[in-house]
């Protein structure tokens, strides 16, 4: 039986920490504020009362929280990556980005030699992680592959084995670029269609079923009818994502996708951080307005 620790306990850390309950993997949770853990131990879960302690026996230990700054105060300053028994795997699924990857495969090379390190970060918001229908964009040792299997099952439809560790965060960004894109898009149709005057049910009615419309940008059209922006991957994450993307290229190297970071910073500074990534339709309409 796969024993699993799972370290970060938000928006995607927790449903995927569900599933892997509901799955009937033994499951040990911590979570810096303890309230999301306690939630997971009355489902079943194991709750420990330290990152060091959570990991303790476990088979495999995933990371799941905001940036780089919060992996690495789990791995070092909380003891995570001293604590992991010999021959553990660390599925490491935060979106840290290439450079930050990089640096921690260094170090649990030379601190940990006998952990092995998987970059596995997943694309999917929060809706999908409780349907438990994310995409695992893993990479890492060949061999560790099946170890790894029963976890990314329970918490994905699919896992893509992209190559050695870093290439998973690569195909993130380029995933997350994309996913910008196609919500910058959306957002503007819907904010330009505000400022021709047209109702937002008709636009939504007719871009329904349209080509151009992704299953994931019919949800989100339906939303921003709704005028709902209840966070499934928040502006401020996706600005951070964006903004790990163009860290890896030289700067005016993709000018549309600078452009848009700007854009999405000045609605973050406006208060807006905290919504959906669509609430970009409620900056760019009220920029329409002014």
């Amino acid at each position: 039986m796969t024993r699993v620790a799972v370290l970060g306990l938000g928006g995607m850390g927790a449903p995927m920490a569900a599933n892997l309950v509901r799955a009937g993997l033994t499951t040990v949770v911590w979570n810096r504020h303890p309230e999301p853990a306690r939630a997971l131990g009355d489902r079943g879960a194991e709750v420990a009362a330290d990152a060091a302690e959570a990991v303790r026996g476990a088979d495999v230990a995933v990371t799941m929280v905001t940036d780089a700054a919060a992996v690495r105060a789990i791995a070092v300053d909380q003891g995570m990556l001293a604590a992991l028994p010999e021959g553990a795997v660390w599925a490491q699924m935060s979106t840290i980005g290439v450079t930050e990857t990089a640096r921690l495969a260094e170090l649990v090379g030379a601190e940990r030699p006998g952990v092995t390190l998987v970059d596995a970060p997943v694309a999917g918001s929060r809706g999908p992680a409780e349907q438990g229908r994310l995409v695992v964009l893993a990479s890492g040792p060949e061999q560790v592959r099946d170890r790894v299997a029963p976890v990314f099952d329970a918490v994905g439809q699919r896992t893509v084995w992209v190559g050695p560790v870093g290439a998973g965060s690569r195909l993130k960004l380029v995933n997350n670029l994309l996913l910008a894109f196609v919500n910058e898009g959306l957002a503007a149709a819907v904010a330009f269609g505000d400022a021709l005057g047209l109702d937002r049910g008709t636009v939504r009615e007719a871009l329904r079923g349209s080509p151009l419309v992704s299953p994931w940008a019919a949800e989100k059209l339906e939303r921003i009818a709704g005028d709902d922006y209840t966070a499934q991957y928040s502006l401020a994450l996706a600005l951070k994502d964006v903004d790990l993307a163009l860290r890896e290229v030289p700067t005016g190297r993709f000018p549309a996708a600078e452009a848009l970071a700007g854009e999405w910073r000045h609605a973050v500074e406006q208060g807006l951080g905290g919504e959906d990534l669509t609430v970009v339709t409620r900056a760019l309409a009220r920029d329409m307005t002014d």
